[in-house]
Formats: structure tokens, C-alpha cells, sequence
């Protein structure tokens, strides 16, 4: 299997933002212009950035994200930079659209991944979230992009409106050809904060019963899966990926975080200027991750604690696991 973003420890994955722009308006998107700007960095800008992030010995794994990256006119550029400067894996995440005929501006060989975001097993679901007619753009283009021979995945984001037809999945997945299937939990963050998207987070119940099983029959069809483990057991070891991995999520306002639940908040550890990348002023999340609560990760309860439950003593019943960490089922 082709290598993408591994979400262990040790890694090192550079989530990069080239645009803010986007040509729909889902429910649940994360972008929040006042946070991260709304610029379409250019192509000179972007390599300029790119070489920030590499360590001699530690090869990243570079994400590219919008908005829609696929607006970005200049994405097969920047694709054929983080090439040369020795990236260890390119990704790039689409609505499906697939603009600018990116599929053949680029090969497999400099695209490990195309990872399509699908939220729903029927035009009915899916489009109630991401807007009219994005199914079946989705699904044309992720058809084209197996034709093509590109390593392809899917994302879907979990919340109450689509988990009825997570279990439908495996079948939409055969069908289409994807290698790999991450299962998102919905942050409560951009327009689902905006939302009361407290609403749409599952409970442990509804994670445990559908999330997992379904992530095992993905796997035993033939399909790799990745999705994040959320709820830990009162004994069981919290491990934040900012003490034990290298996770960058940089935006066009040259914004850095490295927890995705902290974007709503000038809570950015690092700010990246014409000079360089630089840590970015106190307080900011860098200094919450040092932190240790009994229910797990600091930032979750910050700004989402609602998927903690209490007992009669006012203990958390549960600890909720760094979202940056995930589980994986490989093929098979």
C-alpha cells in the first residue's frame, strides 16, 4: 500500500491550508476567516513555507487542504516542490470537485493519495450536509481518480445527521474502489460551534456500537481504515500527539497550530513571517498540552467537554483520547 499521513507517535505531518476559498458551504466546515485569513497563498509563498517544515531525518508527510485545494490554479506546482525538497508523502484532501483538471496535472507518482470527503451513503445525506449535487460530483471523481491509478480514501465525518447510514458504507467503498477509509469525529468547531453543534457529537454509546464495527467489516472487505479511538477507559494511558508527535496545521494568515480544536482561537503555538517559523506568544496551546486532567485532553475540555459524563463524586467517567492519535484496522 502507498504511503500516506501516519497519526502515530513520531510522525511528522504538515496539514497545510494554500487557500481558504471553497466552492461549497458544508455544514460542518472548520475554516473560520477571522482565524485563518482568506488569502490563496501564491506558489512562491507556499514553497517558501514548505521548506520550514522539513528536519534533517524526519521526512514529513505533507497534507494539502483548503477550502478546496483543487481551486489552488498553482496546486500541481506546489505538488512537484514538496517532491523535490523530499516530503515523504503528498496528500491532497477534495470535495470531489476536482477543479483545474488536477487529476492530469499530477501522476501517482507525485500524488500518494487523493482522500475525497464523502458524508453519506446516499445523494439524500451527503447533500444535505455538503450541498446539492456534491455526491455525485464526489463519486465521479473519485471513480476518475482510481481509473487513473491513484491511491485513493474517503473521509467521513461523523455526527447524528449521517450516522444512520455509516453502516452502508463498506458496499458504497467496494463499489467505488477505495484503498483506504477514514472515520472522522465532527469537531465542535467553525460552523458546527456556530450551530450548537453539541448536538451532533455522538454519545460514547451511539461511537462504540456503530463507529467500531463498521471499521471492521470496511477492513475484512479489503479496505485499510483509520478513525480515532475517542473514548478511554479511566485507567487506561492519555497520550497528547503535541507532547509525542509533530503535527503542523498552517494556514494563509501564516497561523500554525498543532491541536485542529484550538483553530477557532489565537491559541496558534507557532506564526510563521518572512523570516521563518517562530513560536508564536504565550499563552498559547503549546502550554495547555503540558497540562494533565483526569478527563484526558485539555483542549476537548476547553471547548467541547460535553462528551464527558460524571459521577455521583464529580469523576469523570471516561477520558476523551488526543483525536490526533488513531486507531487503524489494516486490509484485510
Amino acid at each position: 500500500m502507498k504511503q500516506t499521513v501516519s497519526f502515530s507517535k513520531n510522525a511528522v505531518n504538515v496539514f497545510f491550508h494554500i487557500t481558504t476559498r471553497c466552492n461549497l458551504k458544508c455544514a460542518h466546515c472548520y475554516i473560520n476567516p477571522a482565524q485563518h485569513g482568506d488569502a490563496t497563498l501564491p506558489a512562491d509563498t507556499a514553497r517558501k513555507w514548505l521548506w520550514f517544515f522539513q528536519k534533517p531525518g524526519k521526512a514529513a508527510n505533507l497534507i494539502l487542504l483548503g477550502g478546496e485545494p483543487t481551486l489552488h490554479p498553482e496546486l500541481a506546482q506546489i505538488v512537484t516542490a514538496a517532491r523535490q525538497m523530499g516530503y515523504a508523502s503528498v496528500t491532497i484532501d477534495t470535495n470531489g470537485y476536482v477543479f483545474h483538471d488536477i487529476l492530469d496535472q499530477v501522476t501517482p507518482e507525485d500524488v500518494d493519495y487523493f482522500s475525497f470527503s464523502l458524508d453519506g451513503a446516499t445523494p439524500a445525506t451527503n447533500d444535505q450536509i455538503r450541498g446539492a449535487g456534491c455526491y455525485a460530483a464526489c463519486t465521479r471523481g473519485i471513480r476518475r481518480a482510481v481509473e487513473k491509478g491513484f491511491g485513493v480514501s474517503v473521509i467521513y465525518t461523523v455526527s447524528r445527521k449521517n450516522l444512520h447510514e455509516l453502516a452502508d458504507m463498506p458496499e458504497v467503498l467496494s463499489d467505488l474502489g477505495v484503498h483506504r477509509f477514514f472515520i472522522q469525529v465532527i469537531g465542535i468547531r467553525g460552523r458546527s460551534a456556530q450551530a450548537g453543534g453539541d448536538a451532533l457529537q455522538l454519545t460514547r454509546q451511539q461511537w462504540e456500537q456503530n463507529v467500531v464495527p463498521v471499521a471492521q467489516r470496511v477492513a475484512k472487505s479489503g479496505i485499510a481504515v483509520t478513525y480515532p479511538k475517542v473514548f478511554l477507559e479511566p485507567d487506561e494511558v492519555f497520550e497528547c500527539a503535541g507532547r509525542v508527535a509533530e503535527n503542523y496545521f498552517v494556514f494563509p494568515n501564516g497561523r500554525v497550530y498543532q491541536c485542529p480544536l484550538c483553530e477557532d482561537f489565537a491559541l496558534h503555538s507557532l506564526q510563521i513571517n518572512d523570516q521563518g517559523l517562530f513560536p508564536a506568544p504565550k499563552i498559547n496551546e503549546a502550554d495547555l498540552f503540558r497540562l494533565d486532567i483526569a478527563e484526558g485532553c485539555v483542549i476537548n475540555k476547553l471547548v467541547q467537554g460535553g462528551n464527558i459524563d460524571y459521577d455521583d463524586q464529580g469523576r469523570p467517567r471516561w477520558k476523551i483520547a488526543c483525536c490526533l492519535l488513531k486507531e487503524e484496522i489494516p486490509a484485510g
